[in-house]
Parts: structure tokens; sequence; C-alpha cells
């Protein structure tokens, strides 16, 4: 069967430093266009499924990105995002291993939804199990038409560990989530576009660009409004109406107070800047 990889694109340069934390990690593919760097999940021979060693290399790059970097692209070599846990590290671990294990996908994926800039992840084929974790931890989604979600858990005899029972069941409902579960329903792009599991669904194989496309519109926003969004906003969505209202006041004011923010309203006022128009 041939390949489906998200082809590179044009900017799209390989970034491997020849030294430091981020210099000769195995298991994922860096790539640089401006302020935009590429995370490919790089074990497609086993679907992308997340070793211990991948997860510690993904969680390498969220806590010693450039400091440069605006946003970044997450996707998947191969025929598929990712298949999610590989089962084959689990079956001899104890209970405290697994406790400690789960909480080591807990740090990395908090790094991803928590960290410095926001996150495109690029889905197609298989985005099962931990890999929908993977997923829901990005900021935006972008699906492909061959993607296809499925939460295996109940029939593998284990339970979501990587953040799924907050994230997923956040973006889809419990009910959804705990019929996926229970009967191993797979979702196809479609559905999955309706449930909230994507925000974006484009034609096979045009995922990179799409997501790119998004990327540089984002790497253009003001880099405190960004980071606002992404780590307030599901904050205050945990939050009383009354405490959320006022942690947006607190917000609003600290992004407003921003030099850059100043520059870009005087630009928008001096008709410097353009309107917003319908795409």
């Amino acid at each position: 069967m041939t390949q489906h990889t998200p082809a590179s694109q044009p900017g799209l340069e390989r970034f491997d430093p020849p030294s430091g934390p981020l210099s000769g990690l195995n298991l994922v593919r860096l790539e640089r266009s401006g302020a935009i760097l590429h995370l490919r999940l790089n074990r497609p021979a086993k679907r992308n499924s997340v070793s211990d060693e991948m997860l510690r290399q993904i969680h390498t790059v969220f806590l010693n990105l450039p400091a440069d970097v605006r946003v970044l692209i997450l996707s998947g070599e191969g025929e598929h995002f990712s298949a999610g846990l590989d089962l084959s590290e689990v079956s001899e671990r104890t209970v405290a291993e697994g406790i400690h294990h789960s909480r080591a996908w807990h740090a990395c994926f908090e790094s991803i939804q928590f960290g410095p800039v926001p996150v495109i992840a690029v889905l197609h084929g298989a985005v099962v199990g931990g890999g929908l974790e993977l997923a829901a931890s990005a900021h935006l989604r972008v699906s492909e038409a061959g993607t296809f979600y499925a939460l295996p858990e109940g029939t593998r005899g284990i339970f979501v560990g990587g953040g799924g029972s907050v994230r997923i069941s956040r973006l889809i409902g419990t009910a959804l989530m705990t019929d996926m579960m229970l009967t191993v329903r797979v979702l196809d792009a479609n559905e999955g576009l309706t449930a909230s599991l994507a925000t974006y669904l484009v034609p096979s194989g045009e995922g990179l660009a799409k997501a790119l496309e998004l990327a540089v519109r984002i790497a253009g926003n003001a880099p405190l409004s960004n980071y606002a969004i992404t780590q307030a906003l599901p904050r205050i969505g945990e939050m009383s109406p009354a405490e959320g209202l006022f942690v947006e006041s607190l917000m609003s004011s600290i992004a407003q107070g921003d030099e850059a923010a100043k520059e870009r309203v005087r630009a928008f006022l001096q008709k410097r800047a353009a309107k917003v128009e319908r795409r």
C-alpha cells in the first residue's frame, strides 16, 4: 500500500540542530519555516504508536522550543497520524508504574496545551486512543478526508491515561465518549468535524497546506494575544461565571497594555490595517 504522508510544503526546511536538547531526535522530525516549527511523528511502521521514547522526544521539543517560534504544527509520517499507545510496553507494568506512566503523558500534553505557542494538529488516517488524546491537546485540528477516530480502550482492558477523560470529553461530551469507549464506535472525518474533534476538514493530502496557511495567519498576531487566548480561555471555561468575567477583565487589560497591541490598534484607526472580510 502506498504510504500517505502530508507532503512537505515550500519553505519548510529540515531543522536538526547539531547540539542541544533538540539534536539527534529520531522518533520525531523537525522542519522550520520562519516562525513556524513543524513536528512530524516519525514511527510510520508502527502507525506512529507512542512509545515511552517517542513521548519523551515530543515532550523535549515542547520544553525546548526556540524562542523565535510563534506556532507549531504537529503531524504524522506515513498512512496515519497516530494509532495511540504502544501496547507492547504496557503488559508488564505494575500499578505504580502505570500511574507514573500516565502522569508522564499528562506532563507532555500539558506542555502542548499550555505551552508558549499555539499548536495545530494535522490529522489523517488513524487518530486512535492515545493518538486522539494527543490531538485533543492541540489548539486547532485540521482533518483530512480519510481520517477516522476511535477509543478502543474498553476492548483492550485499559482506560484512557493521557488526559482524554478531560480533554476529549470536553470536546465531544461524556455521552459520545462513553459510546466510543464501550462499543469501539468509529467516527469518520465528517462525524469527527461535527463532534468537534476537528476544527477544519480538507481533502486528503491538503492538511499540511491548510495548517501552514493558518499558522502564517496566527504567527502574524501579537504574541501576547496568542498567549492569552491559549492560556486563559480554557481556564476561564472551568471557572464560575463571576470568576471567569473577572479574569477576562484582567487578561483584556494586560493584552491591551502591550505596546504591540497599541500599535495594531493605531494602525487600524489610521486605516493602515485591513478590515475583517468574509473569506
